[in-house]
């Protein structure tokens, strides 16, 4: 490997940290507004008959919780392969 493929490994891994933080932002976000739309009507019909749909708030925070071990996996490779490299030359 080449002594700047290190950075690509954490750019990467940084990358899904981001991504995966602003999935579970998201969707605390999505689950807050369906409870709170829940809670404001008389009736149960979008709870029972999920119109209108929503995101998964559920889906969408478990993508996140993936991407953050990713992410993590990603960037501890990158140190790894930075810290190999700088003591190999």
């Amino acid at each position: 490997m080449s002594q700047g493929d290190w950075f690509i490994w954490i750019g990467i891994g940084a990358g899904f940290i981001i991504l995966g933080i602003l999935g579970i932002i998201w969707g605390r976000h999505e689950e807050k507004n369906y409870f709170e739309a829940l809670a404001e009507r008389n009736d149960v019909r979008e709870f029972m008959s999920h119109w209108p749909e929503r995101p998964q708030s559920g889906a969408v925070m478990t993508g996140g919780i993936i991407a953050l071990i990713l992410g993590g996996m990603l960037l501890i490779a990158g140190i790894v392969i930075w810290i190999v490299a700088a003591v190999s030359s």
